[in-house]
């Protein structure tokens, strides 16, 4: 491919990328600026010419897009199931306070330990989910949003289930998972604590409660068996891929498809409860979400496709031979692109022959490539998840999140540097 549709092909992404950071400027929707820029940067690389059978590429590509999205929508799906049966109140009940500080510590603490089970991206729109019946003042919930995507990124980087890039290396070799809990768990504790201590200093005062309506409100019929159910589907999900090697979408859809058989049980008899049933819930879901996912891995796999990221890999490699700062650097560059392709260019750059199992080298990697996204909010598909569900947009998250998340990731790194 020449060096000219290489330039173009930053060029667009640049702007793309500029245009879903101001927004609310541009006034101009993030999700058809991440579907026109996937499809602009695809649209070069097929009339550039040079390439054999580009269709090939693509569809490679979109194979791997489209396990996200189909996860995505699994996820979304099971978890406004369970919230249009109630089911998330009971537990709602038991964490409420008052305390905005309690609720930032408890939020946090949920999230990072439920994604080292789940991963970030399930354990972020059920937090989400959740957050939203504790917290119903949106603007109140900016804090607390951003704590979750910094804890879910946290908590899956040290467990082999909990995060696609340590899934990676664990499926590759590079770790295992005894060696990755280990070693990673503490760096990516304080990537939490930090951020949450500096939240939690400058959060202060109650909650009002008034229109907390989940607290009072009437479950629906099943809403128990629902809750329970629904919760033993989303934790089967890792243990379905650890036990036949299905990837974790065909898991996810398995375990959508279970509480679609028993939801049709429960309600089949009741024409009044058909908002109960999955294809009511499935006209709920956020579809500018999903799509916007899509627009975004997309565009990113433009520029992977051309070798990139794996060029910046050598350029890396080329100017120092530290593996705390080619861990670090990829960690911070991954707040800007997918770390899915820089975990696997570092993968092709350093193969288990140099680097065996359970290398110092491997155990950076996953923290970085999974701590890393938290400091933008395009940074990792739980941020990614964020905007699109709550609305959130880049700035925001950007003026409230990025420095504090900084400080952890970084202090984390210091961990590294001393053990």
């Amino acid at each position: 491919m020449s060096t000219i549709a290489i330039s173009i092909l930053i060029a667009l992404f640049i702007i793309g990328y500029l245009a879903i950071i101001f927004e609310f400027y541009v006034r101009v929707n993030k999700t058809a600026v991440g579907i026109a820029m996937a499809g602009v940067l695809w649209m070069v690389y097929f009339l550039s010419g040079g390439v054999a059978n580009p269709s090939s590429h693509l569809s490679h590509h979109l194979s791997e897009v489209s396990q996200i999205i189909f996860f995505l929508i699994g996820a979304m799906t099971l978890v406004e199931l369970i919230d249009s049966h109630k089911g998330f109140n009971t537990v709602i009940r038991l964490i409420h306070t008052a305390s905005k500080r309690k609720m930032l510590i408890i939020i946090s603490f949920l999230a990072f330990f439920l994604s080292a089970v789940l991963d970030n991206l399930t354990t972020t729109i059920l937090m989400i989910s959740v957050l939203r019946k504790l917290v119903p003042e949106k603007s109140e919930r900016l804090t607390l949003n951003c704590m979750i995507v910094i804890a879910a990124n946290a908590g899956g980087a040290w467990t082999p289930i909990g995060d696609v890039t340590t899934t990676m290396l664990w499926i590759n070799h590079r770790v295992s998972t005894l060696a990755v809990i280990s070693e990673v768990f503490i760096p990516s504790l304080i990537s939490m604590l930090v951020p949450l201590g500096i939240f939690t200093f400058f959060t202060k005062g109650e909650y009002v409660c008034e229109g907390n309506v989940c607290l009072t409100e009437k479950a629906e019929p099943g809403a128990a068996l629902v809750f329970s159910l629904g919760i033993f589907s989303l934790l089967m999900v890792p243990v379905i891929k650890w036990a036949t090697g299905l990837p974790p979408f065909m898991g996810m859809l398995i375990a959508l498809s279970f509480l679609w058989f028993v939801t049709d049980l429960i309600h089949f008899k009741h024409d009044d409860r058909h908002h109960l049933r999955v294809p009511f819930i499935l006209t709920k879901i956020d579809v500018s979400s999903v799509l916007f996912f899509m627009g975004i891995l997309l565009s990113i796999n433009a520029l992977e496709v051309v070798g990139l990221l794996k060029s910046v890999a050598i350029w890396l490699d080329s100017i120092t031979s530290s593996h705390l700062a080619i861990a670090t650097f990829i960690g911070l560059v991954s707040a800007i692109v997918d770390n899915i392709p820089l975990v696997a260019a570092s993968m092709g750059m350093y193969d288990v022959a140099s680097y065996g199992l359970d290398n110092p080298f491997w155990m950076m990697i996953a923290y970085t490539a999974g701590t890393g996204g938290s400091l933008l909010s395009i940074g990792s598909a739980a941020g990614v998840a964020l905007m699109g569900i709550e609305k959130v947009d880049f700035i925001s998250y950007m003026k409230k999140a990025t420095i504090p998340a900084f400080l952890g990731y970084i202090l984390g790194v210091f961990y590294f540097m001393f053990i």
